[in-house]
C-alpha cells in the first residue's frame, strides 16, 4: 500500500459504514500434484482481481471519495462465471496487509448484489496472515443473483449465482444426499477410515478435474497410494476431494476405508456427480470429527454470522 493510501485511511474508514447492505458494501486424501480437464474458479492468489466492508441492515449514503488503486489484489471468481450458492468472494494480495491498514483496504472492496453480507479476514492455509479477505453472504446466495465486485479503482468483476446444489455426506450411514432444484437423491459413499477421518463441516467446491494425480507421500501416508484418480471434485487446500475410488465399488454404503477423501463408485455415480457440480457448490460432512478450518479452502460457512462479522476490520 502506498504512503498516499495510508494517509487516506482515516477518511476512507469514516466514509464507509461498518454496517451496510451488500448492494453497497462489498465493499485428505492427497495434495493435487497434477490435474487435467474439468475447470473451476481461479485459486487463491491467482486469477483476476477484487471488491467490500461488513454489512447489516442500514443503507449508508454513497461516499464521494474515489476508490484508490489496490495493486497486487486478486479475486477467485472469473468475470462472467456462474458459481454455486456457497461461493465466497475471496480476495488475496501479493503481500500481507498489516492490521492497521486492513480497514482502509476493506473499505475499497465493494460488492453490488441483492443480499446481506460481510467481509472477513481469513488466515489462508497457504498464505501469510493478512493476505486474504473474503465476502460471505449471511446465508447462501439466492440462485440467479447477479453480483458485481470492485477492488479499488479499475478492477471490476461480474458473476452470476446458478441453481442451488447442496451435497450432505453422512459418514455414519455411508451415504451422500444431493439436493437441487427441489429434488433429492441418495448416493452410497465411503469416507475416511478411523484415524484418517474426513473433515467435518461445510466445504465449498473450489474446482474440479477429470483426473488428478494423488501421492500419499505428500500428506504423510508413506507409499500407500500413488496414481491417478478420476472425476475429482476439490474441497480443501489440504487435499480433500470427492472422487472416483474403486474401493467404493465394494465399501460404498457400508464402511469408511479411504485416507480422508470421499469416494464414489467408478462409472455412473462418480461421473454423474462430476458432471453436475460447479465451483461454489456446497458439500457438508456430518457425523465426522474435527471441523475443517475456515482458511482450509472455503470454510467460511463454519462460522456463525456473528462470528463471521467479527472478523471484519470494520466491525
Amino acid at each position: 500500500m502506498t504512503r498516499e493510501l495510508r494517509g487516506r485511511r482515516g477518511r476512507l474508514a469514516r466514509a464507509w459504514s461498518a454496517a451496510a447492505v451488500c448492494a453497497l458494501a462489498l465493499a485428505g486424501c492427497s495434495v493435487r500434484a497434477a490435474a487435467d480437464g474439468g475447470g473451476g474458479a481461479a485459486g487463491a492468489g491467482g486469477g483476476p482481481a477484487a471488491t467490500a466492508g461488513p454489512t447489516g441492515t442500514a443503507r449508508p449514503k454513497p461516499s464521494a471519495t474515489p476508490l484508490e488503486s489496490l495493486p497486487g489484489a486478486h479475486i477467485n471468481i472469473a468475470d462472467g462465471q456462474t458459481v454455486g450458492v456457497g461461493m465466497p468472494v475471496s480476495v488475496t494480495f501479493d503481500r500481507p496487509i498489516p492490521v492497521a491498514e486492513r480497514a482502509s483496504v476493506e473499505s475499497q472492496l465493494k460488492v453490488t448484489a441483492d443480499t446481506e453480507g460481510s467481509w472477513g479476514w481469513v488466515k489462508d492455509r497457504n498464505l501469510a496472515d493478512g493476505q486474504r479477505v473474503d465476502f460471505r453472504p449471511r446465508r447462501y446466495w439466492k440462485p440467479g443473483t447477479a453480483v458485481t465486485v470492485r477492488a479499488g479503482a479499475g478492477i471490476t468483476r461480474h458473476f452470476t449465482v446458478g441453481r442451488s446444489f447442496v451435497a450432505t455426506v453422512d459418514v455414519r450411514t455411508h451415504f451422500m444426499t444431493l439436493e437441487t432444484a427441489g429434488s433429492s437423491r441418495r448416493v452410497p459413499i465411503t469416507a475416511g477410515a478411523p484415524g484418517m477421518d474426513t473433515w467435518n463441516g461445510t466445504m465449498v467446491v473450489s474446482d474440479k478435474a477429470s483426473r488428478v494425480f494423488m501421492d500419499s507421500r505428500t500428506v504423510g501416508y508413506a507409499d500407500q497410494y500413488r496414481g491417478y484418480y478420476y472425476y475429482a471434485v476439490h474441497l480443501t487446500a489440504s487435499g480433500t476431494y470427492l472422487h472416483q475410488n474403486p474401493k467404493a465399488n465394494t465399501y460404498g454404503g457400508r464402511q469408511n476405508v479411504t485416507h480422508g477423501c470421499v469416494g464414489l463408485a467408478t462409472g455412473g455415480p462418480a461421473k454423474r456427480f462430476f458432471d453436475e457440480v460447479v465451483p461454489g457448490d456446497v458439500v457438508k460432512v456430518v457425523g465426522s470429527r474435527d471441523t475443517v478450518a475456515v482458511g482450509n479452502g472455503y470454510g467460511d460457512w463454519n462460522l456463525t454470522w456473528d462470528q463471521w462479522r467479527a472478523t471484519s476490520a470494520l466491525a
